[in-house]
């Protein structure tokens, strides 16, 4: 686990890492499709989320479908992730 780390300017592989009161400035964050990155009381600012492999093929999908009519249902998935909890 990574606690209070400030990352600047850095590229950051995020599969499998925890990361608690860090901050992250500039920094081009890699998400690849592997275990989920935990992130716990961290500042983000002007970051580029980059996503690769099987992460990027999910995104390709999500387009795919999007302009193949299912517009409706990654609406509803993009909803599902955007509607915080009660």
């Amino acid at each position: 686990m990574q606690d209070g780390v400030a990352y600047n300017h850095q590229t950051v592989t995020l599969d499998g890492e925890s990361f608690s009161n860090c901050e992250f400035a500039a920094c081009r964050l890699v998400y690849s499709g592997g275990p989920l990155p935990q992130f716990d009381g961290c500042r983000f600012t002007d970051c580029e989320w980059k996503f690769e492999e099987a992460a990027a093929r999910t995104l390709s999908y999500l387009k795919l479908i999007w302009g193949a009519g299912a517009k409706a249902s990654v609406q509803t998935m993009i909803k599902e992730i955007t509607v915080a909890p009660r």
